[in-house]
């Protein structure tokens, strides 16, 4: 404690600080004597006056400062004020200095007393301007301060509340003086006080104010977390002293709240525009569940899970959720069988933790793979049975607080269960988060089960495609062969390629290599129709050219009787009939155009002739030479039309190799068609020799890009009919040529060893000469073919087909073509350049022999 001064010259006498009301007021003192004359006049007095002691001491102030109609009035106060009685009033005054001006005064005169007991009076004048600047500026202070709709507070510097107006006491309880003295910690928790505090003297120390600060606190008995947006500034003085710090409050819950909902809406709305990218790429089932996931975590949750019904991955056909309650539930009322095809986690070192859904029994973690099923009463099982959504509160302990079990529903049927949990720490979920939960679940069950149906039409294109393939290793008479087929992978559809192997009469062999543009069932289905075409063409021994021409014709016919050409109805609406048109354009332009390469080789002349459909050129390899691309005339493609197809013949010599196939093996998005065939011409020139080599050399080096479209490869070796299995005459047209036709034929089987067969080719031979002589024209030629059967030919100029018919009772002739029919394996005639061809076919005795004919068959014939 202080020492207190002894004596008075001790005493240090120290100002009031700047900027106190008195320099706003402007308070000003005279005396006046009993005499009623000025004596004593203040430097404040000049100040306000305008006039100076010596010009007023000594004078009566009513005549100097009042005007002349008010001084009788101010001679009788002053007397009043004499006699000692005190007087407060607004005095008008002139101020001489200031070109006779005149102000208000407001005097307060309180008697006085000189030395010798004499009656005076001290008058203390304010300027009543300055004193009504005072008050309306306390007025606009505190009907802003006080009537302000914002909390309004103001702190001294040692940061405690000086004054806070009525709208902050009504949120924070009491009246406004209450508050007086509290800081901030009173009304805020610790950490957000802490940070108001260092606001507050950042300010008061820089002056440089907080803008949009943002304090999360709670009322008083509310545990509602309220937003609030805070302003501070610094107060100063006058004089531009520090006084402390004004904060203004604005309640900003329902702002923040909207800003959040809108930027839920905003995430909302990317992570389905993300899903809408992201989700389908494949057709492949568990691929789309795991895009679902990746969409979904860490965007939308925090753990995410995937289960699709076994039996849709199995391929069942009967859908696996709603709509066929024996798959939504199984044995005992439990759920059917599910397999876990997805699951992911945002948190970091989490392993997998127990599915919330799956009852209180069985609390353990599904592995991804792993067969499981709901309880009947859990969640997710009432999920899957009503395709609604269930919220799963989570249990004591678990890292997961909330979970959404949204069942996957497609076409109204339910196809499996997605599971997005949040862990602690994240928001639980809203109306908005189970809205989204549902689309996602939704667009992710369409593509799943897009893929299921894609995934079954596949199949059964892939199963009828399959069908359509030549079974097994095909054989033909002179051609050693080898083939490939490479359909797409099952992320493809199923394409149109065909190849086939037809044998033909004389030992000829028709190799066919086609591809129908377009994919799916329908371009499986249309190759079925177009293969079945060509190899019921080709049993008519038509030339290829005509061959392709009828089947052009079939191929723009195959869409016409399935449909209206100039009209339809789709869903009860009708189609107009130029809608119609074009859509049946696209289809047949898409479906039924095809390109198809058909070939007819002979293996005793060792020519080839050829007839192309749009298709690319075939491959020949010659002995010592280099591959090369055989000129065909391309032509159009089947189902164009328009245009005749022309024909190229070539001789192969023996050991030549010969190549077929589609686009598929040379053409792909990383290289051009041209480099393609060079390198698949190059392949061919290796020297490796067995033919089943070839292909698998060609298939491993090519860059084919398996998958991305199916690949024929069909390759024939040339391997002629040698001279000694070749019979060849020609005979004249006599009768005579009946018997020496026989003779010839006789000697022929003989040499091969075939006397089993001499009798029946001797009896056959004698009626198709026969037949020659008396319906055909020109010279007659007779060939015998041996290889892996016997092939009997007769040909003449004449172009009348045979035509087998039933002979009467009392007919003598007409039996012959039945007799041929009878005792051949084969029979039939072809139309050639310069006239038919009539021929027979029969099993070599070491092969299946053909069955002597009954007594009853041979006398049916007469």
């Amino acid at each position: 404690m202080s020492e207190i001064p002894e004596t008075a010259s001790d005493v240090v006498w120290q100002s009031s600080p700047p900027g106190s009301i008195y320099d706003y007021i402007k308070v000003a003192s005279f005396s006046i004597g009993p005499d009623g004359l000025v004596d004593q006049w203040s430097r404040r007095a000049v100040d306000l006056f305008g006039i100076t002691a010596d010009e007023v001491r000594g004078k009566d102030p009513v005549e100097v400062f009042m005007p002349a109609e008010l001084r009788p009035r101010g001679h009788r106060h002053v007397a009043e004020i004499l006699d000692g009685k005190e007087w407060t009033g607004l005095v008008p005054f002139r101020m001489p200095e200031r070109g006779g001006a005149h102000g208000v005064a407001e005097v307060y005169v309180m008697p006085s007393e000189t030395e010798s007991g004499e009656r005076a009076a001290l008058c203390i004048v304010v300027d009543v301007r300055a004193l009504r600047r005072i008050e309306t500026d306390l007025a606009a202070s505190q009907a802003i301060f006080g009537q302000s709709p914002f909390g309004f507070l103001l702190f001294g510097t040692d940061l405690t509340v000086q004054r806070a107006n009525q709208r902050f006491a009504t949120v924070f309880g009491g009246a406004a003086a209450d508050h007086r003295g509290r800081t901030v910690h009173d009304y805020l928790s610790r950490p957000e006080a802490e940070r108001m505090n260092a606001s507050l003297r950042r300010v008061l120390e820089t002056g440089e104010s907080a803008i949009d600060l943002q304090i999360v606190g709670s009322a008083p008995g509310s545990t509602d977390r309220r937003h609030w947006n805070i302003n501070l500034y610094r107060v100063h003085s006058g004089t531009g002293r520090p006084i402390g710090v004004a904060g203004i409050g604005t309640d900003v819950t329902r702002r923040h709240i909207a800003a959040r909902e809108a930027a839920s809406a905003r995430r909302n709305l990317a992570l389905l525009n993300e899903a809408s990218a992201r989700i389908g790429n494949s057709l492949d089932l568990e691929t789309t569940a795991r895009e679902l996931l990746d969409v979904a975590v860490p965007g939308f949750c925090d753990l995410a899970s995937v289960d699709l019904y076994q039996g849709l991955l199995s391929g069942d056909e009967a859908p696996p959720g709603r709509g066929g309650s024996h798959h939504a539930e199984g044995y005992g009322g439990a759920s059917a069988d599910l397999r876990r095809v997805a699951f992911a986690s945002a948190v970091s070192g989490t392993p997998l933790i127990a599915t919330p859904g799956r009852g209180s029994a069985d609390n353990t973690p599904t592995a991804v793979g792993e067969l499981h099923h709901y309880p009947f009463n859990s969640p997710c099982a009432l999920a899957l049975r009503n395709a609604r959504v269930q919220s799963i509160p989570g249990e004591e302990g678990s890292l997961v607080h909330s979970t959404l079990a949204v069942p996957m529903v497609a076409h109204d049927t339910v196809v499996g269960l997605v599971q997005f949990s949040r862990t602690k720490g994240s928001e639980p979920f809203g109306e908005r988060d189970r809205a989204l939960a549902v689309e996602l679940a939704a667009r992710a069950a369409v593509c799943i089960d897009n893929a299921r149906l894609y995934r079954r039409e596949h199949e059964r294109a892939l199963i009828l495609q399959r069908s359509l393939l030549p079974p097994g290793d095909p054989e033909a008479a002179g051609l050693d062969i080898a083939c490939r087929y490479l359909p797409g992978n099952t992320a493809t559809e199923v394409g149109g390629d065909w190849f086939d192997v037809i044998e033909l009469p004389g030992h000829r062999t028709a190799l066919v290599v086609g591809d129908v543009m377009g994919r799916g069932l329908r371009a499986a289905v249309a190759m079925g129709e177009l293969r079945t075409a060509v190899r019921t063409l080709a049993l008519l021994d038509l030339e290829p050219a005509e061959v392709l021409s009828a089947l052009d014709e079939i191929a723009r016919g195959l869409g016409g009787p399935g449909g209206p050409t100039h009209s339809g109805s789709r869903g009860g609406a009708q189609v107009p009939a130029r809608v119609a048109h074009m859509s049946r354009e696209a289809d047949l332009s898409e479906v039924y155009l095809a390109t198809c390469v058909y070939a007819v080789y002979d293996p005793v002349t060792r020519r080839c002739t050829f007839a192309n459909a749009g298709h690319l050129p075939p491959v020949l390899v010659e002995p010592g030479e280099e591959a090369l691309l055989l000129d065909v005339p391309p032509g159009m493609p089947l189902g164009v039309g328009g245009e005749p197809f022309e024909e190229v013949e070539v001789e192969l010599p023996e050991g030549a190799l010969l190549a077929l196939y589609t686009d598929g093996l040379v053409e792909s998005r990383d290289h051009p068609l041209d480099e393609g065939l060079r390198a698949f011409r190059t392949a061919l020139n290796d020297p490796v020799h067995p033919l089943e080599d070839v292909c698998d050399h060609v298939l491993s080096t090519l860059d084919t890009r398996h998958g991305e479209d199916d690949i024929a490869l069909l390759m024939a070796r040339i391997q002629g009919l040698s001279t000694e299995a070749v019979g060849d005459w020609r005979l004249p047209r006599e009768p005579r040529s009946v018997g020496r036709a026989r003779e010839l034929a006789r000697a022929q089987l003989i040499t091969w060893d075939l006397e089993a067969l001499v009798d029946t080719v001797e009896l056959l031979v004698s009626e198709l000469v026969t037949n020659a002589l008396r319906y055909g024209e020109g010279e007659i030629r007779l060939r015998l073919l041996r290889d892996r059967t016997l092939v009997c030919e007769v040909w003449d100029s004449g172009l009348v087909q045979p035509r087998r018919r039933r002979a009467r009772d009392t007919d003598e002739g007409g039996r012959g073509l039945q007799l041929v029919g009878l005792l051949s394996a084969g029979w039939g005639s072809r139309r050639t350049p310069r006239g038919k061809t009539v021929w027979f076919e029969l099993a070599l005795p070491d092969g299946d022999s053909t069955t002597e004919p009954s007594v009853e068959q041979l006398l049916s014939m007469f």
